[in-house]
Formats: structure tokens, C-alpha cells, sequence
């Protein structure tokens, strides 16, 4: 599924990320799915801490690198962490891990090009651009009309 529409958002500093991804928690959805894409260090945990932190999960939200997934299941909303930055392309560790797009909750995937072939046609697809050390550009690429309202709603 190709989509035309891409949304630019320019954050200055981490509490811009944090911003961002609150308001994007303010419409969140069941088996909602949202991907982050961009180098190491570029904002995709911060972006992850700040949709958490709006969720009132209250754990420290660490990348779960050499767990895959972790699960926060004490918000108001299930939350599904997941890094496979440790994946090999085509590697069946994906298998487990499409059962959470149908478990009622939100999966957030750092490094999600990595399983390109196993997201739902239907996603939200967020890449980060280093600009220097504070900014960063943030494009929002929605897969789906339920992403494309969210990003109208929230942009």
C-alpha cells in the first residue's frame, strides 16, 4: 500500500518528541500500530516514553533490545514495546511478535523496516531525522484512514 500523504513535524528538543507522541496517545486506538524508524540516538525511545508516560504507566521505558518486546499492561491501555533492531531480515522471531497487532492494544516498534514484510497494511509510520544535536524532523507517513484522521486530529 503506497500513500502519498506525509506530515512533517520539526521538534526542537525532547519534550517536542514527548509532545507529540501524548497528543497521538489522545487517539489512540485497539491494535493500533505505530513504527519508528531512524539512526541510533535520532528520538524513537523518547517518542516511546512520552506515549507511555500519557498512558500513566510509570515504569522507566528503556529500548528492549535484547528482550524484543516488553509489555506495560498497567496503563490505561496495554503498551507493546518491541526492538528488533537484533532481528536478521526474514528471521522467524517475527512470529510471535505479529500476535500483538490483534492483542487490543498499542505496539509501538523501534526499527520496524528491519520486519518491513510482517507490519499490518495498516500502520502509522514515524522516521526520525537527526538535524543536530536538540532537532530533529519528524515525518508521519499514516497507512490507513483511521491513521490519516488520527494525523489530522493531532497535526
Amino acid at each position: 500500500m503506497n500513500n502519498e500523504n506525509e506530515y512533517k513535524y520539526t521538534s526542537h528538543c525532547e519534550e517536542d518528541t514527548m509532545e507529540l507522541a501524548e497528543n497521538i496517545e489522545s487517539e489512540k486506538f485497539p491494535n493500533m500500530v505505530i513504527c519508528l524508524k531512524g539512526e541510533l540516538g535520532s528520538g524513537k525511545t523518547v517518542f516511546v516514553k512520552g506515549f507511555a508516560k500519557s498512558l500513566g504507566i510509570e515504569e522507566t521505558i528503556t529500548s528492549p533490545t535484547f528482550n524484543l518486546v516488553k509489555e506495560y499492561v498497567v496503563g490505561e491501555s496495554p503498551l507493546y514495546h518491541m526492538d528488533v533492531y537484533r532481528l536478521e531480515d526474514g528471521d522467524d522471531g517475527t512470529v510471535g511478535l505479529t500476535d500483538y497487532f490483534s492483542k487490543r492494544g498499542v505496539t509501538i516498534i523501534e526499527w520496524s523496516d528491519i520486519i518491513k514484510d510482517s507490519l499490518p497494511e495498516e500502520r502509522l509510520e514515524i522516521k526520525f531525522k537527526v538535524i543536530d544535536e536538540d532537532t530533529r524532523v519528524l515525518t508521519l507517513i499514516p497507512y490507513g484512514q483511521v491513521y490519516e484522521d488520527l494525523l489530522s486530529a493531532v497535526l
